[in-house]
């Protein structure tokens, strides 16, 4: 009798997470969150980028922890290069920004960090999966290899691209990306 009692209660608790799943997908964003959403809203507007960009990258970055630094260096929520933050800062005229506020400042980190995706969009004319690419192993590196024929620039050919580390990063941040718009619908 006793193993009987336990199965209903196995059948009612699946047959209520089934209907969580299929009649309310909210609960995803436990699985999936945002952090930073204002943060995030504001700076991806003000350089005309989509706002789940930005946070998918900060998803596959840092997972919105705050004062990380990787092992080469690259700093805050968006793990942006010390050289990059300074170049964008001297482009931008950020006088308000510095590195330590990189690393300990979420808002001047995705504000540095979504001015650097807005330049690499008009580098790569507005292609995001190069875009994501070159925000992994710099621009250079990803005009190189569509020039030379090594990769195409699109999503389908990621396989194609000579790095590892930047092939499963533009597979993985597309599909932050990818979840984020489907969960949330907009920003």
């Amino acid at each position: 009798m006793k193993w009987l009692r336990k199965k209903r209660v196995l059948l009612l608790l699946f047959l209520g997470f089934t209907v969580l799943v299929f009649f309310n997908s909210g609960w995803l964003t436990l699985f999936y969150p945002i952090h930073y959403k204002d943060e995030i809203r504001t700076y991806a507007k003000e350089n005309q980028i989509d706002p789940f960009m930005v946070a998918a990258i900060i998803r596959v970055e840092t997972n919105y922890k705050t004062d990380q630094e990787s092992h080469k260096g690259a700093l805050g929520v968006m793990q942006i290069m010390p050289d990059t933050a300074e170049w964008v800062i001297d482009k931008a005229n950020f006088e308000d920004v510095s590195l330590e506020s990189l690393r300990e400042d979420p808002d001047k980190n995705i504000q540095i960090g979504s001015w650097y995706l807005k330049s690499l969009y008009d580098q790569f004319d507005g292609n995001p999966i190069a875009v994501i690419a070159a925000y992994n192993a710099g621009p250079t590196k990803v005009k190189s290899w569509l020039k030379s024929g090594k990769w195409d620039g699109r999503l389908e050919t990621s396989k194609d691209i000579p790095f590892g580390e930047t092939r499963h990063y533009v597979q993985r941040v597309t599909h932050y990306y990818e979840q984020y718009v489907s969960i949330y619908k907009e920003f």
